[in-house]
């Protein structure tokens, strides 16, 4: 398969421009896709196209990862049915150090003949004078043109304001100026940016009189059809800091039989064959959850670590053995770093009971009681069934730590400090 066909087996491409094919089987491309930083971290939706890109870059292309310095302080209004909060500069700043971190771990920026770039547009769009910029790229865009796109059309009822009306024309212009510096022919992107790249793409036929090319991938959906984004409730983050590598490795072992096939293409970088391998395994033993395993493993390996993905297995495989004891201190603050916590503070010792209620286990003494009789109540992975019971130095994890569990699913983590 040439790198087009194998980015639609592996449903990636969702509209593309005429001639694209020919041009990335011609010979390498500089492509480009663009990230704007108004969140701190890249989402799983983001994923999708960056892993594009780096499979791109195996095929021989040329990687351009432009964060959007300069159009995160707009913010795109594609996606959106009302308009964006505007950051102040400092935080988009901020944000794109982070996204520049996030993409320095999947692209590979010391190839020998085809290293990724990285740009922000804020070096030529903090640039820019209105009057010049309105005369020689305003010019090229009627307002009829700019209403067709889905982008704008789509917020005609609710409102557009002319900052996120004017976001087409800037990203049209950062397609012009990376052609005009990089010679970048190709621009990808999640499919609401298709207005955007088809504006870039006509901006440089009408400037240069040059052909360019793009391609988008389908946006990524849940179960219940909504996309995944920076700014909905339940986004998985590339930021370890906000999604940690557990919890990411968590998601994706938890990812439906239905949908973990189409994962496995869109997000790994198994071969066919192998793939195919696992798609029988949904078949006849969905109960082993395997192609869960290696999809969680291999995409938490990819965005984080080798390593981070090796800690998300041992953390997992301790919690459901209950051998709790056998985690690390960085262990223990990963696996539990979202759930309900409590500290407390120069004890030497105190009663199991007077524990789940200090720190919100139980609702009260009694209940506390109810819970520990019933056996709804386990201590670092045992059960305890002990009313007389004290915790000390001696029941902490790496030191410092105990997990209570209430029931099967909820968790709590205490931090002794002595």
């Amino acid at each position: 398969m040439d790198i087009l066909e194998e980015l639609a087996y592996r449903e990636c491409v969702f509209q593309q421009t005429e001639g694209v094919g020919d041009r990335l089987a011609k010979g390498p491309a500089n492509i480009y896709l663009g990230v704007d930083p108004t969140a701190p971290s890249m989402t799983i939706g983001n994923l999708i196209p960056v892993i594009m890109l780096r499979r791109l870059q195996m095929a021989g292309h040329h990687p351009i990862a432009l964060v959007g310095g300069g159009t995160g302080l707009i913010g795109d209004p594609s996606g959106k049915d009302q308009e964006r909060k505007l950051n102040p500069a400092a935080v988009v700043a901020e944000n794109t150090s982070k996204m520049r971190d996030e993409l320095s771990r999947m692209l590979d920026f010391e190839a020998a003949s085809n290293p990724a770039s990285l740009v922000s547009n804020l070096d030529w769009l903090g640039e820019i004078k209105m009057i010049e910029f309105l005369r020689d790229v305003g010019k090229h865009f009627s307002i009829s043109y700019m209403l067709a796109k889905e982008s704008v059309s789509s917020r005609m009822e609710t409102g557009i304001s002319y900052t996120e009306f004017s976001y087409m024309i800037f990203q049209a212009y950062d397609f012009l100026e990376l052609y005009r510096r990089y010679y970048c022919e190709v621009q990808i992107g999640g499919s609401d940016q298709w207005g955007n790249i088809t504006a870039g793409i006509e901006l440089i036929r009408r400037e240069l009189g040059e052909s360019a090319y793009g391609f988008t991938n389908a946006l990524l959906e849940r179960s219940d059809g909504k996309k995944f984004g920076k700014s909905e409730e339940g986004a998985i983050f590339l930021n370890p800091e906000l999604t940690s590598p557990y919890q990411f490795y968590q998601w994706f072992i938890n990812v439906p039989d239905a949908d973990v096939v189409k994962f496995l293409k869109i997000f790994t970088f198994l071969e066919p064959d192998a793939i195919d391998e696992l798609a029988k395994g949904v078949e006849s033993a969905p109960e082993m959850r395997e192609a869960q395993r290696v999809l969680a493993e291999e995409v938490t390996a990819f965005v984080h670590s080798e390593e981070a993905a090796k800690r998300a297995i041992h953390i997992s495989e301790a919690l459901f053995y209950g051998n709790l004891s056998e985690l690390s201190e960085q262990e223990v603050e990963e696996g539990f770093s979202d759930v309900p916590s409590h500290t407390l503070s120069g004890q030497s010792e105190i009663g199991l009971i007077d524990t789940l209620v200090e720190a919100g286990v139980s609702s009260s003494k009694r209940q506390a009681r109810e819970d520990i009789k019933a056996g709804a109540v386990s201590v670092n992975g045992e059960r305890q069934t002990d009313l007389g019971l004290s915790l000390t130095a001696q029941d902490t994890l790496a030191g410092k730590f105990v997990v209570i569990r209430r029931g099967k699913h909820k968790y709590f983590l205490i931090r002794w400090e002595r």
